[in-house]
Order: C-alpha cells, then sequence, then structure tokens
C-alpha cells in the first residue's frame, strides 16, 4: 500500500425493527453479505453470509438473528473484518432481504425498521427504509477495495422487489 489512508477495517451492520402485532404473522428480516472477486466484481458472489453463520476465512460473520424482531437492541447483527480479506476479494455487499413465508412482505409493512452501519462508535450510515417501503430486499452498504487496498463505503439504500434466493443473487448487480 502506497497510502497513508487506511481505510475501513472492522465495520458493523445492525438492523432492528418491531416485532408484529399480536396474532399477526411474524416478520423475519435477514442481513446477507455478498462477496465479489476482481475477476468477477458484479457478477455471482464468491460466498454469502448470512443466517447466523460466517465467511469460510471468519472475516464476516453474522453474530445476531432475530426471527420476530423482539428483544433489546439490534435484531441483526454482522461484523465485516474489511481489513482481512484476502486481495482477490474486490467488493462486499451487504443487504436485508424480508422472509416472504407468509405472502408479500415490504419494507413498509414493518414498523420501525431502521439499520446502522457504524465503524467503532463512528456511525458510517443509518436508514430506517422509507425510501423503498415498497420492496421486499435492499442493498443497504457497498465496499470496495480501492486502488492502492484501502476499503471504502458507498452508502445508500437500493430497493428489490424479490425472493429472499433471488435477492442474493441479484444485489451485487444492481437493480435491473
Amino acid at each position: 500500500m502506497s497510502s497513508l489512508n487506511k481505510g475501513l477495517e472492522k465495520v458493523d451492520v445492525t438492523l432492528k425493527w418491531d416485532p408484529s402485532p399480536m396474532g399477526a404473522p411474524v416478520h423475519d428480516l435477514d442481513l446477507v453479505a455478498a462477496t465479489y472477486t476482481a475477476e468477477d466484481p458484479y457478477g455471482d458472489p464468491d460466498y454469502l453470509v448470512h443466517f447466523d453463520s460466517r465467511a469460510p476465512d471468519g472475516t464476516i460473520t453474522l453474530t445476531r438473528d432475530s426471527r420476530t424482531g423482539q428483544g433489546f437492541g439490534p435484531d441483526e447483527a454482522m461484523t465485516l473484518e474489511l481489513e482481512r480479506l484476502a486481495p482477490s476479494y474486490v467488493r462486499v455487499v451487504v443487504g436485508v432481504a424480508i422472509q416472504q413465508g407468509s405472502g408479500r412482505t415490504t419494507f413498509g409493512d414493518v414498523d420501525n425498521t431502521f439499520m446502522r452501519v457504524a465503524e467503532g462508535y463512528d456511525t458510517l450510515a443509518e436508514n430506517d427504509f422509507a425510501g423503498v417501503a415498497g420492496s421486499t430486499a435492499a442493498t443497504v452498504a457497498e465496499f470496495v477495495r480501492t486502488e492502492d487496498g484501502a476499503w471504502e463505503l458507498r452508502d445508500g439504500v437500493t430497493g428489490f422487489d424479490t425472493e429472499p434466493e433471488s435477492f442474493a443473487r441479484e444485489m451485487g448487480r444492481g437493480p435491473a
């Protein structure tokens, strides 16, 4: 590295939402991270992290996974140790998918959704999904390795209208 800028190193992405009203089907939102190599930075992900899993090399870990939105603090939490990712990785895209088990559910149907991207105590991005209320999934952060090897955040929330399995394939390509 020829730059003095270290870029982002260890980042946390958290997600929270309110539980469904009593008697209504539960809302299950899931954080998903997809990694992309220099050989195919906008193609299929090299691997995915979701549902209480971790990256094969331990650099991305889902540390908290809720199926209902109940409890204190974040309902989902993911840690990305970007500085430890192999040099072959040039992009990591993080998204949120709503499980569609009880019919089509959008962000507008889920009360008090909120996501935060932070490095230590510094908030890098926050969003309440109001701009994608009609979507069933959304990308919430794109981490890109610069030419000098530092990681930077391209924030912004982009909505998708797709099932969770399809979203995992499409999230790194951007909306159609």
